[in-house]
């Protein structure tokens, strides 16, 4: 069984920081790829952050330089600095074992999510 839970997310002003978490087994952690997705009212679910159970990680581009990732083994965490409005979403984490195209970051290519939790960044 492949349980996810998400934390960490809340209210914060633009050029604000969020640290979010995805609670997992450690097993999980460390022989599954895993990503951060996002959905904002009205639009489709886009891929935030990817990591691979090999170490690789890939970055969408619009939070390259802001967003970055880390593991220990009970979490995957979405460290999300310089925030902005339009990074206001709900906050996915996912998870699939061998990923084959995991650098496009689509999340149809990922069986298991969490829950959510909601990011709102005020201008």
């Amino acid at each position: 069984v492949v349980h996810l839970v998400e934390s960490g997310g809340g209210s914060v002003q633009a050029g604000g920081s969020l640290r979010l978490s995805c609670a997992a087994s450690g097993a999980i952690l460390s022989t599954y790829d895993m990503a951060w997705f996002r959905q904002a009212p009205g639009k489709e679910r886009e891929g935030v952050a990817g990591a691979r159970a090999n170490g690789l990680r890939n970055f969408a581009e619009s939070v390259k330089g802001r967003f970055t990732l880390s593991k220990d083994n009970a979490n995957l965490y979405l460290q999300m600095n310089s925030l902005k409005p339009e990074d206001t979403a709900m906050y996915y984490c996912a998870a699939d074992r061998e990923v084959k195209n995991w650098w496009q970051l689509s999340p149809r290519d990922y069986n298991y999510w969490g829950q959510g939790t909601q990011v709102t960044v005020s201008s």
